[in-house]
């Protein structure tokens, strides 16, 4: 699987929520367990959703572009809220505290 982003919204997300898109890219690797949730409100030009997830840095949030051609669009990325995180932990049972 390969990734691609706009250099400027991933400067852009750095500076608003201290996350680089290349940092976050992690979660897609090695089978990680994330949590999918299809955006609906985002998805009229193209399907979007939500990946939460566990990285080095801690549970994030990610919004991504259904693959396409095995390429994957990061839109944007955060730290989890803490109702995502309670989400997150409660279909992974805990393993990631």
């Amino acid at each position: 699987m390969r990734f691609e982003w706009d250099p400027k919204k991933d400067r852009a997300n750095w500076e608003k929520h201290g996350l680089s898109f290349h940092e976050v890219k992690e979660l897609f690797a090695n089978g990680s367990d994330f949590l999918e949730i299809y955006d609906e409100e985002h998805s009229d030009e193209e399907d979007r959703f939500i990946a939460i997830g566990l990285i080095r840095v801690g549970v994030v949030a990610v919004v991504y572009t259904e693959p396409q051609d095995d390429v994957v669009r990061i839109v944007s990325a955060r730290n989890a809220t803490k109702r995502e995180v309670v989400l997150f932990r409660r279909f992974y049972g805990g393993i990631h505290e």
